[in-house]
């Protein structure tokens, strides 16, 4: 006869062991082990299928397109809307407008005629009341309910048959007859299978939102990333306007794609044109490059700050505020190798403007330049924008989709591109000046070198 075993779960990550342990052997959290009673091991017998397999030429595709949302920035990072039948996690810092952004979901899917029931386990249905009256995010055909139980809000599913179900949040909700307390690592996997079938049955699109540890990755066991069609991160400063909507995995669409929002007083904007964002507006200064990075298909004009002074400590300083620690340091040892800048005895700050992150490797030859500048404190000369990888040779790398960086920066007036030399082939906008370089040399005598474009003219005459 079968017996039953005990081991121990992680209710941070999920990591089981036969025996306990202080120490996660996974995540290395100290005191998360908890017991789990683990049934005998069955055998699955053999069953007729309801329904017989289909020729994949006799499956129509029209259940799966996306339906709008309203959002247009959510419909973009989506790929085509929400598709009946999906689950979607959305995860994000506290207070960073998840739920407004959801809220405001909602109400746009209810105004379109569409039945939408939107459950909230850490509010009262006055509280989101009141946010729904100062976003204006109210119809008729939206209903709210503030429930904790699985099976209640599984209820009001087959009571309303809603069309969109929004659940704030998976990590609140407990599943009766399921050991744990909510939030942990079997809770969260119960209430998330639970409502996958729900979804599946009854065509409903389900929306979650989902906590996030101190480390920024979605709270519970890694698992709930796979039982969802769709995961994205809601990212933004909390004292910053700026939001970004980032898709991790998509199974309906594009899984790089972003969109751009604006947390305002009245709610939250969507952002079509971002790139106005992440300047300074003010042209050259000492210190500042201008690049073009690619979020997803979507090029964005970010500008580059840099600040070098010098230091008394023994170790300099280098702080950074929207750019990879990692590549600032790496870009730092190639300027003082290859370019023969003096940076061990400075130190040096790097940011960006607006709050905008940048992965993207074509900063690095941006961030070059202006810590260039800001050695030399001398401008860049004219409206230039630099993009491209930097290798630990000093060579500069070619980046993708080139020619849509550069009709990016053609269209917000800038004069001059400084690009890797191996994407010189892409036809240049009208207008736009285009400097091909090989290696951070070159780049930086490109960059303060005036050209004919940045000559002014006085009283009919060009002053070089």
């Amino acid at each position: 006869m079968a017996r039953t075993t005990t081991t121990y779960r992680c209710s941070e990550c999920g990591w089981t062991t036969n025996r306990w342990v202080g120490r996660c052997g996974q995540c290395q959290a100290w005191g998360s082990l908890a017991e789990v009673s683990s049934a005998p091991t069955r055998t699955t017998s053999l069953s007729k299928p309801t329904q017989s397999a289909q020729r994949i030429t006799q499956i129509e595709a029209r259940h799966a397109r996306g339906i709008s949302t309203g959002i247009g920035e959510l419909d973009r990072v989506l790929g085509d809307g929400l598709v009946p039948g999906a689950v979607v996690l959305l995860g994000g810092e506290p207070g960073v407008g998840k739920s407004t952004l959801l809220l405001e979901a909602a109400a746009r899917w209810a105004s379109q005629g569409r039945r939408t029931l939107y459950v909230t386990a850490e509010e009262s249905t006055a509280q989101v009341r009141l946010r729904a009256d100062r976003t204006g995010a109210l119809h008729d055909e939206l209903f709210l309910a503030a429930e904790s139980d699985l099976g209640v809000i599984l209820g009001h599913v087959e009571e309303l048959s809603p069309s969109l179900l929004v659940l704030d949040s998976v990590q609140t909700v407990q599943a009766q007859g399921t050991d744990g307390v909510a939030g942990g690592v079997t809770q969260v996997r119960e209430v998330t299978n639970a409502l996958v079938r729900t979804a599946k049955r009854r065509g409903m699109a389900v929306l979650i939102i989902g906590h996030v540890t101190k480390d920024g990755a979605l709270a519970g066991p890694r698992t709930l990333e796979h039982l969802v069609d769709v995961v994205l991160a809601f990212e933004g400063e909390r004292h910053g306007a700026f939001r970004m909507v980032r898709a991790s995995k998509n199974r309906y669409g594009p899984a790089d794609e972003v969109g751009c929002f604006e947390m305002t007083e009245s709610g939250i904007r969507e952002v079509p044109d971002p790139s106005g964002l992440f300047t300074s507006g003010r042209g050259p200064t000492p210190g500042t490059c201008v690049t073009v990075s690619l979020e997803g298909r979507r090029p964005l004009v970010a500008e580059v700050q840099a600040l070098v002074v010098p230091t008394s400590l023994t170790q300099p300083r280098r702080v950074t505020h929207g750019l990879d620690v990692s590549r600032v340091t790496m870009t730092l040892a190639v300027l003082q190798r290859r370019a023969r800048h003096k940076l061990h005895t400075r130190d040096v700050y790097a940011s960006t403007v607006g709050g905008v992150r940048l992965s993207d490797p074509s900063a690095d030859l941006a961030l070059a330049i202006a810590v260039a500048s800001a050695m030399r404190d001398e401008e860049p000369a004219g409206r230039t924008v630099a993009m491209g990888e930097v290798g630990l040779s000093g060579e500069v790398r070619r980046v993708p989709a080139v020619g849509r960086r550069l009709a990016e920066a053609a269209r917000l007036g800038f004069e001059r591109a400084i690009i890797p030399a191996g994407a010189a082939d892409e036809a240049a906008p009208a207008g736009l000046t285009v400097v091909p370089v090989y290696s951070v040399e070159e780049a930086l005598a490109a960059a303060f070198t005036p050209t004919r474009s940045n000559v002014v003219p006085i009283d009919g005459r060009e002053l070089a």
